[in-house]
């Protein structure tokens, strides 16, 4: 006792999990009375596009990253199902032959030698001299017993890697599907904004044969005529733009869902926002400590700490125990006689002396991994919370943005038809034609960009709020 209370004082102590700084409540507008409680999303139901739903069961059966992941948390699964097979005793069964010749100065050539002389054995107890044989068949078994917690601690830590695992799976998962849907979207966009600049081309296309009609008759000049042009090739050249763009997106869907090109098959209508989350009361620590990335965080912390535990528990005695039994006979004619029954029990205690400056270069590796876990863990619940915070911020921002984007294009609507009428009755030159047209283009090409901003914002708000993937 007193020799295990000396080790137990020189053995270093492993550090307890800190917790990590408490989450404050979320810097956002609150409404004047809460809808309810905010309950968790899932993926079929926050993102409804069909074709989209489609691409995300794509990328699960085809993108190469995401089959490597699969490939890791069954590397894991491996490691967690052999840590526990560590702590059950082995056995082997099998069978062993061997065949010596001793010399006639060495013990055993003496022995040997000596026995075949003796009167006290029978003819089949007689020794081969030349070529000793040696038969052995049976099982051998032998087991650590843990009784300082080095091999629970290795299963524990298994475990939690495992788990941490499946939420990096998890967490890859969720960017893959966040990454595909702003592609996707990226994709409507780029189609709204080339039927924005066609619509408006050919709207231009009617005004320039009115400016073309009035220099027939001397109202208007050349230069009217060459503006016009200017401004219908600088559309046109946008056009061709956004067709390069389309192209380069189709590629980077293609490339995440594992296929060689094709088209894309999409609808044509962005992610509307979902402003009732707004009015929901949001348990921040319920919703931070639902994603994946935190999860994954939180398991690595705990597989660290009992890592090392068991790099403590190396510092202490180890205790095996050892069985075999079976055949064993130094000829063939009597290995299989009752009399070659054998068998062996040992038992063993070893301390570690010299090889303690190792171990305890590994538990000090052990230790600093599990602060840098904690950090680790730390880092991604306080950058879960205020991406959370900023994100909520951006949509209620984008809510009243979009209005008044929208009232905006509604006048400039109007404008063209006033612009229109008034440059054809001469209270208008062509300039304020121009102009009006330009604006309004301009207006609708801002409140696009909102538009697909905002929905970039609600595709973030989905991992945000540690949406489920089923």
């Amino acid at each position: 006792m007193s020799a295990l209370s000396v080790i137990s004082c020189a053995v270093p102590k492993v550090s307890s999990i800190r917790e990590t700084e408490k989450t404050p409540k979320l810097d956002v507008p609150q409404p004047p009375q809460a809808n309810g409680d905010f309950i968790g999303i899932n993926l079929k139901s926050y993102f409804t596009d069909p074709h989209l739903l489609v691409i995300f069961d794509q990328v699960k059966t085809a993108n190469p990253d995401f089959k490597i992941a699969q490939q890791r948390v069954e590397m894991a699964n491996s490691v967690l199902r052999r840590s526990r097979s560590e702590m059950l005793p082995s056995l082997d069964v099998g069978a062993l032959v061997s065949g010596d010749r001793y010399g006639k100065y060495t013990m055993e050539g003496v022995g040997n030698y000596d026995t075949n002389l003796s009167s006290n054995i029978t003819d089949d107890q007689r020794i081969n001299t030349d070529i000793t044989p040696n038969y052995w068949m049976g099982a051998r078994s032998s087991w650590e017993i843990d009784v300082w917690g080095k091999l629970k601690n290795r299963k524990q830590a298994a475990q939690n890697k495992f788990l941490a695992s499946e939420e990096g799976l998890k967490l890859l998962q969720t960017d893959l599907f966040t990454d595909i849907a702003n592609l996707y979207y990226d994709l409507i966009a780029l189609d709204k904004r080339l039927k924005i600049y066609q619509d408006n081309y050919n709207l231009q296309k009617r005004a320039f044969e009115i400016i073309k009609a009035q220099r027939e008759v001397g109202k208007v000049t050349e230069l009217a005529v060459q503006q016009f042009k200017a401004q219908n090739n600088n559309w046109l050249a946008e056009i061709e733009h956004i067709k390069v763009e389309i192209v380069t997106v189709k590629q980077a869907i293609s490339t995440l869902t594992g296929v060689y090109g094709g088209e894309i098959e999409r609808s044509s209508a962005l992610l509307a926002t979902n402003f009732d989350i707004l009015n929901k009361t949001i348990n921040v620590d319920a919703v931070i400590h639902s994603r994946p990335d935190v999860v994954s965080n939180y398991y690595s912390l705990q597989a660290s700490q009992a890592d090392a535990k068991a790099a403590r528990a190396a510092f202490y005695p180890r205790i095996d125990l050892g069985a075999s039994f079976g055949l064993n006979s130094f000829s063939a004619e009597t290995f299989f006689k009752p009399a070659s029954l054998a068998g062996q029990l040992l038992g063993g205690l070893m301390v570690p002396v010299f090889n303690k400056g190792q171990l305890k270069y590994e538990f000090s590796i052990a230790n600093s991994e599990q602060e840098i876990a904690f950090l680790n863990y730390q880092k991604s619940v306080t950058g879960a919370f205020n991406e959370l915070q900023s994100i909520l911020k951006q949509t209620g921002i984008f809510h009243r943005v979009l209005d008044l984007k929208d009232e905006e294009v509604k006048f400039l609507d109007k404008g063209i038809e006033v612009s229109t009428d008034l440059y054809i009755t001469g209270y208008a030159n062509y300039f304020e034609l121009i102009n009006a047209q330009k604006s309004k283009l301009q207006a609708e090409v801002d409140l696009l960009k909102f538009q697909h901003e905002s929905t970039r914002n609600n595709v973030l708000l989905f991992k945000a709020l540690g949406g489920k993937l089923n």
